[in-house]
């Protein structure tokens, strides 16, 4: 599976976009698909997650309430919209293709990431 991502981009404090990833091979809806992203000298860290049916969703206590995770098996893409962003929200988000978890390590496959940048 590949996975590209695209939709970041620079947005004042308030503001919303939609991240999208895009893979490629006929066996994405088999699996999880999770949003991570990574700050400048900071870790990597979960955002969300969605099961490889979409009835199943979780996430990070930082995010929650303001961005919602969704995915379209048929377009073989999973959605991340972010709102009501803030500046700690600065990061590259990484879309990921594994089993069902908030640990990185459980994820086979990575997009490229795309940057946010949140200005206060």
């Amino acid at each position: 599976v590949q996975l590209q991502a695209s939709g970041g981009g620079l947005v004042q404090a308030g503001g919303s976009l939609r991240l999208s990833c895009e893979a490629s091979g006929r066996t994405f809806s088999s699996y999880a698909m999770g949003w991570f992203r990574q700050a400048p000298g900071k870790e990597r860290e979960f955002v969300a997650v969605i099961s490889w049916s979409g009835g199943t969703t979780y996430y990070a206590d930082s995010v929650k309430g303001r961005f919602a995770i969704s995915r379209d098996n048929a377009k073989n893409t999973v959605y991340l919209q972010l709102n009501s962003l803030k500046p700690e929200d600065t990061a590259v988000y990484y879309c990921a293709a594994g089993v069902y978890s908030l640990e990185p390590l459980n994820y086979n496959y990575w997009g490229q990431g795309t940057q946010v940048t949140v200005s206060s």
